[in-house]
């Protein structure tokens, strides 16, 4: 493990596996028996944001839950090890689900940047994801007329490494601003507790610097892909979950979800922040328990 998760057990009771990859040890929680859902986190959150659901669908459900590669419990490689880029994080999906047999009838549940890798692996493995529900997330590029956040569009710049490397701002400042209903001091400090060093901090950073905002960007082509195929992923039942106090994922964001996703089932928070399950929690469990019940 790559930090002293004991302080945390009482939130974060379980004991995960690695997964051996090229440039490191992929950690997951692999809890619970029956159908199988895949919990896929963003930025800069790691599988702690899924533990309430854990905690209900586990029990009858096979809740496989990873850290990408640079977060939470998992390995922390230098860029000379690992390339911090959507389709590396694809890809180290597709090796999870290879080692765990898993083909099909999966529930896809998605979060941040954690939706687009999710669809990037519906996309490439069609047929694999059984119903799918995403929180404030995307599965296409910036909607017409939107731009990158202030805050967003500063750390992708090389001079504000330094707040959010040396000074793990952006973790500690997510931890106060993405919700609207204050999280425990305990809860606050277990988001950021990963993030202990500039080393460690290296994903958060490549995270934002990864959002493509033009064809150069290496995660561009793999959007338009998932864009391009959202008409026959959404086949599969879909939730769409969304607390509106989001400065990233804002009301833009839900409407074009809105209009490429009319059938989609939608379950919207105005008061929640981007931490949506965290707000509202004792709504959302059920909700989607309720959900899968149904499809």
């Amino acid at each position: 493990m790559t930090f002293d998760v004991s302080p945390y057990r009482s939130e974060y009771p379980w004991e995960g596996e690695l997964l051996s990859r090229p440039a490191g040890r992929l950690h997951y929680l692999d809890v619970g028996e029956g159908e199988p859902v895949l919990l896929v986190h963003g930025n800069p959150s790691w599988s702690f944001y899924w533990r309430r659901l854990v905690r209900d669908l586990s029990s009858d459900h096979r809740c496989i839950v990873p850290d990408h590669i640079g977060m939470g419990l998992s390995d922390k490689p230098s860029d000379a090890e690992y390339r911090y880029t959507l389709d590396s994080r694809i890809d180290d999906l597709e090796a999870l689900l290879d080692e765990l047999g898993i083909t099909s009838g999966l529930t896809l549940i998605a979060h941040d940047w954690g939706g687009m890798i999710g669809l990037g692996l519906s996309e490439r493995r069609r047929g694999l994801v059984k119903r799918m529900v995403l929180m404030n997330t995307a599965g296409f590029a910036l909607p017409k007329g939107s731009a990158l956040p202030w805050q967003l569009f500063l750390v992708r710049r090389l001079p504000f490494a330094v707040p959010v490397r040396g000074f793990n701002a952006f973790a500690k400042g997510a931890s106060y601003t993405c919700v609207s209903k204050p999280m425990s001091k305990l809860v606050r400090d277990a988001y950021v507790a990963p993030y202990d060093s500039w080393a460690h901090r290296i994903a958060v950073h490549r995270f934002v610097q990864d959002i493509p905002l033009s064809p150069k960007d290496p995660a561009w082509n793999t959007v338009h892909k998932v864009s391009e195929a959202l008409p026959e992923l959404a086949q599969a039942p879909t939730m769409v979950v969304w607390g509106r106090k989001d400065f990233v994922f804002d009301d833009d964001f839900l409407n074009e979800w809105r209009r490429r996703l009319p059938d989609a089932e939608y379950l919207i928070f105005d008061e929640a922040g981007h931490y949506v399950l965290e707000d509202e929690h004792a709504v959302i469990v059920p909700a989607i328990r309720q959900f899968m019940s149904a499809q």
